[in-house]
This record gives structure tokens, C-alpha cells and sequence, in this order.
């Protein structure tokens, strides 16, 4: 029986030369790549990793497996002291990824070739901190609503473009009742409205946004809410006019003026321009992003129970959904009161 040689990882080694650890890098970032797009990351996501890297890259000189926390400390604590909080996080994030990626990956190779080992240098001491939960975005309530679509409506009937003011309306209207992003409404084709699918009919939403940076994630939207009569309203009624042949595969549902799809910032203006006309006290406070809180809240209130409207809204956690979810008047209050009268009522029960 034979002893074996353990060696320490951290023992010194004689270095690869600069060409040797030049390829290396090249061919590791190349496999990071891919790797992320393996994951199922998209592109914009992979490319702003990439980028992060790049600027620690070029403040550090060398290759980052050689960073040590100390490094890390000097360019988090000096040089991106001023910087924004997104963007720190977002530095501080793409580095721990790449690291954990040459941990599982290349740890021993870069350690054969140079001598360094690869080991994150961002931990529980010096790991940015910040980025805390978004400002809570409070709805208007269900009757200011009501007056911004009714004033809205209202004007349909006499305003000089019809066709892109009654689409910018639609899609308003959709925001409110289903919660659709302005990105998820604008992409959605004629032939994403299944009229045949559920008691209502379902919105094919294909573009969902994804989550930490995946790509679209799909979902199927049910017409609840009114939704169902919005669309039949502004499809049999309204998009026709538009003129072009809205019967081929892939016209959109909501074109613009010129018969391409309707662009996000049109969406946005069109309902700013309606809630500085009808909703004078919300104005520009009032996004899409806003109905879509207003939708979560008035499903909440209507008695749907939290994972229904996390599917509906194409959330990947439940508790993204709850961030969503604000109740008006006395909703709370009148829901304690319910709970002290069944306690009551149960110690009555003991009582007797």
C-alpha cells in the first residue's frame, strides 16, 4: 500500500508566459458565452455581463481569476464609489457569475497553466449591498379608472385619428384588465387572440418578459375581466380600418398608422395624453406599469387568490405578485374585524 502526493493548491508555480494566458482567457470568455446562452439567457443579458467585465478588466490589467479581495475592496470601495447602486450591483454580479463559471469550470486548468486560484474575491464583507425593493407604485382606485376610460371613450367619438386612438385605448384597456406589459401587448399578433381556448378565450403572450434575464417566457392569458369584450370590440369594429391585410399570418393586432406594429413609447403617449385629459390629478404618474398594479389589486379584491394572478401576470415568483397587490379603503381593517368577531364567536363556543 503506497501513500499518494497531495499537493496544496496554493503552492507557488512558475507561470505560463503572456501568450499561453492570453489564449486562455480568450477561450474561457468564449465558453462563458455560450454557456449563458445554453442557460437560455438573452442576448442583451449575456452582452451587459460582458460589458461589466470588461470595464473591471480593463481597471484591473490582468486577467480577473488573478483578483483578490483586497482588489476587490480598491476598485468597489474607490474607484466605483460614486457610481450608481444599479451599477455596482450589476459589476458586483456579473463578477461572482463569471467566478462561480471558472470554478466549475476551469479551476484546475488556470491553476496548471499560471499557478493562481480561481476563488471569487467578492464576499460577505465587501459584496455591495443596495438595490432594495422598488417604491410601491399605489393604483388609482377602481372609479378614477373607470372616469379615465369613460372621458376616454368619450373622445373616440369625435377625435380626428380614430383607428391609432382607439388601438392606443384597446391596449390601455387590456393593461387594466389582464395586466399586460406595453411590450407584451404591442408584440401580440391577430392571431394570438384564441377565441376557441377556456370559457372566455386566451391571449397567446408571446414576448413575457423573463426572468433574471432569460429569454420571453411564454404564458396563455385568459379574457377575463371585460377583456373578452375589448378585443371583439376593437377587432370587428376597428381594425379594419387600419387597411392593410390584417388577415395574413402575422399582422399585428395593434398596428400603427402606417401598418407596421404599434411602438411602445405610442402606447405610453396615447395614454399619458388621456390621463392628462380625463385623469388631470394622476397625469404622467399614470403608466402602463400602473394598470398593470391597478389589475393585480382589483383581481385581488375580487376574490382571485394570489397564484391565479401570479400566472395571469406571468410573474415567476408569487411573492413579486404580492409587491403588486394594494388595497384601498378599509379592506384591511374590515378583514381584522372579520377575524376578532370568529374568534369571538369560537370562544362563545367554549363558553357554553
Amino acid at each position: 500500500m503506497s501513500l499518494a502526493v497531495v499537493r496544496d493548491m496554493r503552492e507557488t508555480r512558475v507561470p505560463a508566459g503572456a501568450g499561453e494566458a492570453a489564449a486562455l482567457e480568450t477561450d474561457v470568455l468564449a465558453g462563458f458565452v455560450l454557456a449563458r446562452a445554453a442557460a437560455g439567457l438573452s442576448d442583451s443579458t449575456i452582452s451587459g455581463d460582458v460589458s461589466n467585465l470588461e470595464q473591471v478588466r480593463a481597471w484591473f490589467g490582468r486577467p480577473l481569476w488573478e483578483m483578490t479581495p483586497a482588489d476587490a475592496d480598491m476598485y468597489f470601495g474607490k474607484v466605483m464609489r460614486a457610481a450608481a447602486v444599479s451599477t455596482r450591483l450589476k459589476r458586483a454580479q456579473a463578477i461572482k457569475t463569471w467566478f462561480a463559471f471558472l470554478e466549475l469550470r476551469h479551476k484546475a486548468e488556470i491553476y496548471r497553466l499560471t499557478g493562481h486560484v480561481a476563488e471569487c474575491p467578492l464576499d460577505e464583507v465587501n459584496r455591495p449591498r443596495g438595490g432594495g425593493r422598488a417604491a410601491l407604485r399605489i393604483p388609482p382606485e377602481a372609479a378614477q379608472v373607470e372616469k379615465l376610460f369613460t372621458g376616454w371613450r368619450e373622445e373616440l367619438a369625435t377625435c380626428r385619428k380614430f383607428a391609432p386612438a382607439a388601438g392606443n385605448y384597446a391596449a390601455a384597456r387590456l393593461m387594466a384588465q389582464v395586466g399586460l406589459r406595453v411590450n407584451e401587448a404591442r408584440m401580440l399578433d391577430l392571431d394570438d387572440v384564441r377565441w376557441d381556448l377556456g370559457r372566455f378565450g386566451k391571449l397567446h403572450v408571446r414576448h413575457g418578459k423573463g426572468a433574471r434575464g432569460s429569454g420571453p417566457r411564454e404564458r396563455m392569458v385568459p379574457l377575463i375581466n371585460g377583456a373578452d369584450r375589448t378585443l371583439r370590440w376593437f377587432i370587428e369594429d376597428v381594425r379594419g380600418l387600419f387597411g392593410d391585410d390584417f388577415a395574413r399570418y402575422g399582422a399585428p393586432l395593434l398596428p400603427s398608422e402606417r401598418n407596421a406594429r404599434a411602438g411602445a413609447e405610442t402606447l405610453r403617449a396615447g395614454l399619458a395624453e388621456a390621463a392628462a385629459a380625463h385623469l388631470p390629478e394622476w397625469g404622467k404618474a399614470l403608466t402602463p406599469h400602473v394598470l398593470r398594479h391597478f389589475c393585480a389589486s382589483q383581481l385581488y379584491l375580487g376574490g382571485m387568490d394570489l397564484l391565479a394572478i401570479q400566472e395571469a401576470l406571468g410573474h415567476a415568483w408569487v411573492a413579486t405578485t404580492m409587491g403588486y397587490v394594494h388595497v384601498h379603503a378599509t379592506h384591511v381593517e374590515d378583514a381584522w374585524a372579520a377575524g376578532q368577531e370568529r374568534a369571538a364567536m369560537r370562544l362563545e363556543g367554549l363558553a357554553r
